[in-house]
């Protein structure tokens, strides 16, 4: 495999590399996009919402994606961590690419909630959704060899941002009709 020659900025690799920062980055970011959703899950167009079966209770998402977030950050530090201690140019160029594949879904992870919530776009939300899992899933894979640990704290990410993904088609697909007659008026 061709190396990845992209530099990620100084600060972002400064930033994973202290692990309070790396946790704190991407739980107050998360919790940033994440605040005005309590208005949004009240409102009627989120109850009005029809929803695939396992759509779980909304009090269980304020709890499920803070520790998320801290995972991810983990992984993030773990990474960096993989990177400053690589001796070949090719797992430092592996440790790049996860770390800006990391960066990466951070920005569609925080993009989602304004897209779905703020924007009510849950087709575009669906998109952001289907790449932040596919680039993920690619981070982690690349990952686990270089920090098993890393890969460990990506998991529980990967087979959320699954079940998320489903949720957010499977309400785009059974409010497809009332978005197509609400063109129309």
């Amino acid at each position: 495999m061709p190396s990845f020659n992209f530099q990620l900025p100084d600060f972002l690799l400064v930033a994973a590399r202290v692990p309070i920062v790396a946790v704190g980055l991407p739980l107050g970011l998360g919790l940033l996009s994440g605040y005005p959703t309590a208005q949004v899950v009240r409102s009627d167009w989120y109850k009005k919402l029809r929803t695939p079966p396992g759509r779980p209770p909304r009090q269980v998402f304020p709890i499920v994606w803070p520790l998320l977030y801290i995972s991810m950050g983990c992984a993030s530090h773990l990474t960096v961590k993989a990177l400053d201690n690589a001796l070949s140019a090719s797992v430092r160029s592996d440790c790049m690419l996860a770390l800006s594949l990391y960066y990466t879904q951070l920005a569609l992870n925080i993009l989602w909630t304004p897209l779905f919530f703020g924007a009510k776009k849950t087709g575009i939300a669906l998109i952001d959704s289907a790449l932040m899992a596919a680039t993920t899933f690619y981070m982690t894979k690349l990952v686990a060899p270089l920090s098993p640990q890393a890969s460990y704290f990506l998991l529980p990410y990967c087979a959320w941002l699954s079940f998320a993904t489903y949720l957010n088609g499977g309400i785009w697909w059974l409010n497809r009709r009332e978005r197509a007659s609400e063109k129309q008026e």
